[in-house]
């Protein structure tokens, strides 16, 4: 029996690659971040709630697209990485922490938080260290698929997965991924995961405060487990797991209406109801 799969609709696909020209409400703004240009793709809807979008490795603002359309009508932000789709490409490899401090800097200038940040793989960890160094930019944190699982923690570790995933996506994506790959690069794409594997997120977790946090994962994702969530999770102060059926790694594109609910309750307080959403295990006694 065929893998029943997540998949995005036409016009979510539409919305993936209408960049630059505008479609579904979002247009397209080059800003300055430092002496960097980013390239935002933007819904603003005044008095609004905020939502600061952060895509994951080799990718870009694209494959986030499913689910800052379901965000909307609220103010939807959602910039390339520097390096990434049709941001400045910097020669500096940037990690989480580089990545972050632009981000930063950016939502400074536009005027931009407290903010929803909503990040998928990669994405994730620039969102923790934002919430890191920034907190007061940060009103929730919702992390989709973080990376990375201390049992895969190296670039073979990360690959197989990834490999494994493949699997369990909608082969339309592929259109995005190749216009992502061309965009970023092979140095920057290895180089990035060379930072990514460095960075370790589980220490990282404890000290985002109390800000509440949702880990989210596709119940097929085999990148982010949910042994590796439930151990997140019962790392960081106000924290809750959930799952979206059906979808792998990339959730946010595959199930972005499902994505954007269990964001959009989570932004006021973890404690929201849903059938998906359940508290994480206690940590054992030592």
């Amino acid at each position: 029996m065929a893998l029943r799969l997540a998949r995005m609709s036409r016009a979510e696909r539409r919305a993936a690659v209408a960049a630059p020209h505008p479609f579904l409400g979002f247009v397209s703004h080059n800003v300055c971040a430092g002496r960097l240009r980013l390239h935002v793709r933007e819904h603003l809807t005044p008095g609004a709630p905020a939502w600061v979008l952060l895509h994951g490795l080799a990718v870009s603002h694209r494959y986030l697209m499913p689910t800052a359309a379901a965000l909307a009508p609220a103010s939807v932000h959602v910039p390339d990485l520097p390096g990434f789709g049709l941001s400045d490409k910097p020669r500096e490899i940037y990690g989480p922490r580089r990545h972050a401090e632009v981000v930063a800097a950016w939502m400074d200038r536009a005027g931009i938080g407290p903010a929803g940040v909503l990040g998928n793989s990669f994405g994730c960890q620039v969102a923790v260290e934002l919430a890191i160094v920034r907190p007061d930019l940060v009103s929730a944190l919702v992390l989709v698929g973080p990376t990375v699982d201390p049992a895969a923690a190296s670039a073979a570790g990360q690959i197989g997965r990834w490999l494994r995933d493949l699997a369990r996506e909608d082969p339309w994506q592929a259109r995005i991924l190749a216009a992502d790959l061309r965009d970023a690069g092979p140095r920057r794409v290895l180089g990035t995961l060379r930072r990514c594997v460095e960075h370790r997120m589980d220490e990282r977790l404890p000290l985002v405060g109390t800000v509440p946090t949702l880990l989210l994962r596709g119940e097929r994702d085999p990148i982010a487990p949910r042994r590796w969530l439930e151990r997140a999770a019962a790392r960081t102060p106000n924290a809750m797991v959930g799952e979206v059926p059906l979808a792998g790694h990339n959730a946010v594109t595959t199930a972005g209406a499902a994505v954007a609910a269990l964001a959009q309750s989570s932004g006021t307080s973890c404690r929201a109801a849903s059938s998906a959403l359940a508290p994480p295990p206690a940590e054992p006694a030592s």
